[in-house]
């Protein structure tokens, strides 16, 4: 299972974290990404990081 990490400095708040892993990201009212579960182990999580445009989404 994936510990998920955000860096909320370096999100921009786009969205293709919620868009590809709803289950698991949202934006939250400051508009940056967050993460719903501490650690997941859905196959959407790695492609959220992977397409994170600032790598903002850290997976340990």
């Amino acid at each position: 299972m994936a510990k998920i990490t955000i860096d909320k400095d370096a999100c921009i708040g786009c969205g293709v974290c919620e868009n590809l892993c709803p289950d698991v990201f949202k934006l939250g009212d400051d508009m940056k990404a967050e993460a719903l579960v501490p650690e997941s182990d859905l196959p959407c999580v790695q492609d959220a990081a992977d397409s994170c445009p600032t790598n903002a989404i850290q997976l340990g």
